[in-house]
């Protein structure tokens, strides 16, 4: 008589006590989240967005529109002028010679500069649109002191600014890198080796270090100077210093202390170092000298050499590894001086009192 009645209650309490142990642990959410809420994208965090913005603002910039153009109209130029002079070295030498692809980024008929001159000409002046007018045009405008009181970390506005012009230079140079592999592919026929492939990816990294060391400048220049045109006159007469100027004045002091014709073979040396560290202030013969090494796997040496030194050298293509290490000490002061002036930037941003605009 009571054995049904005693079921169904044992029935209810079961059911009860599983559905509430369900909702306590949340199963019923975790099994039907997908089927209503779909799945969800994890947030950017706010550095991360700030660099995103500033790279859109890059690329809709009609600045970089003009000198990426300007660029790309360039490297192909060279590439043309590349590609006839390596289609006469094929036919020439057949297939003992190597590095063809090398010569793609190296060589020029006279008609137009190589394409690493390029490069290393228009580099500094890329660098320096993207970063003259990074913080004193957000100032200008008011929109600076409006981003600092949000309850983010002042120097996200000054770190997001850099390497969001880091990035947008690796994308275009690597992109031009790239373009010049397929074009010598499509023209030749053969593949890169490796030991080009991995030659041609140190050389982009190289000279996005480069260009990068010149977005620094720039802004620092932006940093320190509260109008726009000051900051970019300033960043051009650095670039035109070392450029024009800084060569001049190295002939002048070479001249002034060139030995004469019947002068030792010790005294020449020591006048081939005083001209091989007095042009090693130079960015540029930086750039040039590293570039020279990577492209050129004939090269073994940078500075003067002695009769003892050049005795019992053997002639011969250096590996990679070996023209890291004969440009390392240019690669460590080229990164070294684009921190350099990172750190002075920080250092008078953080510094630097912001107030909205009256």
């Amino acid at each position: 008589m009571n054995y049904r009645p005693n079921k169904v209650m044992f029935t209810n309490f079961l059911k009860i006590g599983l559905s509430g142990l369900s909702e306590r642990i949340g199963f019923k959410r975790f099994l039907y989240l997908g089927k209503r809420e779909g799945p969800k994208k994890l947030p950017m965090t706010p550095f991360w967005e700030m660099v995103r913005k500033e790279i859109t603002d890059h690329i809709r910039n009609w600045r970089f529109i003009i000198l990426f153009a300007l660029i790309v109209l360039t490297c192909a130029g060279t590439l043309y002028t590349a590609l006839v002079n390596t289609h006469k070295t094929f036919s020439a030498s057949g297939a003992e010679d190597a590095f063809f692809f090398l010569h793609l980024f190296s060589s020029s008929n006279g008609t137009l500069p190589a394409f690493f001159v390029f490069i290393g000409f228009l580099g500094p002046l890329f660098g320096i649109s993207l970063g003259f007018d990074a913080i004193n045009s957000e100032q200008n405008r008011g929109t600076l002191s409006r981003i600092l009181a949000q309850p983010i970390p002042r120097d996200y506005v000054l770190t997001a600014k850099f390497v969001a012009g880091i990035a947008v230079i690796s994308v275009l140079f690597y992109v031009l890198s790239f373009l010049v592999i397929g074009a010598g592919l499509f023209a030749l026929g053969i593949p890169p080796t490796a030991e080009e492939f991995m030659r041609i990816m140190v050389y982009t990294l190289l000279s996005i270090v480069y260009v990068g060391f010149w977005l620094s400048i720039s802004i620092f220049f932006s940093v320190r100077f509260r109008q726009p045109a000051t900051s970019a006159l300033g960043c051009i007469a650095v670039w035109l210093f070392f450029t024009v100027f800084y060569p001049l004045i190295i002939k002048m002091v070479a001249s002034g202390v060139a030995p004469t014709q019947n002068a030792s073979p010790s005294a020449l040396y020591r006048y081939g170092q005083l001209k091989f560290y007095m042009a090693q202030v130079m960015p540029n013969e930086l750039f040039s000298e590293i570039t020279t090494t990577i492209l050129s796997p004939s090269i073994r040496s940078l500075g003067p050499l002695t009769m003892e030194q050049m005795m019992g050298a053997i002639p011969g293509n250096l590996p990679l590894g070996q023209s890291l290490l004969l440009v390392w000490p240019q690669f460590t002061g080229l990164v070294a001086i684009t921190l350099l002036f990172f750190l002075f930037s920080y250092v008078l941003f953080m510094k630097r009192e912001i107030r909205s605009r009256a």
